[in-house]
């Protein structure tokens, strides 16, 4: 019943294990419905692996992370400009706005632009808020959450700054995706433990004085 290693990718039992497994498959009729020992086919393999990778990626950095003040500063900037106020509709002084922000702004914030874009009613509401945290400067605007229209300190505390307070910012990781992380990890492994302790895919049992 050991576990052998020196050929994990073709089976994990000894060939004396392998050998009563053949020959239990083949005493055991199972109602007719006889064990063939096929390989999981490669396409569905393939499909595992690419949802689990496009989970993760896609959720990158964490679930349900919110906006941040600092994501708008450059739409409170432009709003009050000339060439945004010279257009009359709301939505279309929105696409504009966003578009120039979109591009000025580097890869994190074109993330958070895309999950969290906002009207221009809720840049109207926003704006203000933004105004205010920046006269008053007492945080840096990426330590503000954004709730509807309100802006609030985020609650998180990570690493020591230079004053010695602690930073406020969202993390780019938390313990739910380490969790995930874990246990699709521990699920693969188990997996690999659990099909690899079969004989390899190329022995089959003699089904043919089954009955």
């Amino acid at each position: 019943m050991a576990i052998k290693f020196d050929q994990p990718f073709y089976s994990l039992s000894d060939e004396a294990e392998q050998n009563r497994m053949i020959e239990l498959w083949e005493a055991e009729k199972h109602g007719g419905l006889w064990e063939g020992n096929n390989r999981l086919p490669f396409p569905l393999t393939f499909l595992m692996a690419l949802i689990i990778l496009t989970a993760f990626l896609v959720t990158m950095p964490i679930w349900g992370q919110r906006p941040i003040a600092s994501d708008y500063l450059e739409h409170v900037a432009l709003m009050d400009s000339p060439e945004i106020q010279a257009i009359e509709d709301p939505a279309a002084k929105m696409e504009k706005i966003h578009d120039i922000a979109y591009q000025r702004a580097d890869g994190r914030v074109k993330g958070a632009l895309e999950r969290h874009p906002i009207t221009w009613d809720d840049l109207l509401n926003l704006a203000p808020h933004i105004k205010e945290a920046q006269a008053a400067g007492k945080y840096p605007m990426d330590y503000y959450s954004v709730l509807g229209d309100r802006l609030v300190l985020a609650n998180f505390e990570g690493n020591p700054t230079a004053d010695g307070s602690p930073e406020r910012k969202q993390p780019w990781w938390d313990k739910g995706y380490t969790i995930d992380v874990f246990y699709v990890a521990y699920f693969t492994i188990f997996i690999f433990f659990v099909s690899k302790r079969l004989p390899h895919f190329s022995r089959k049992p003699d089904m043919s004085n089954a009955k």
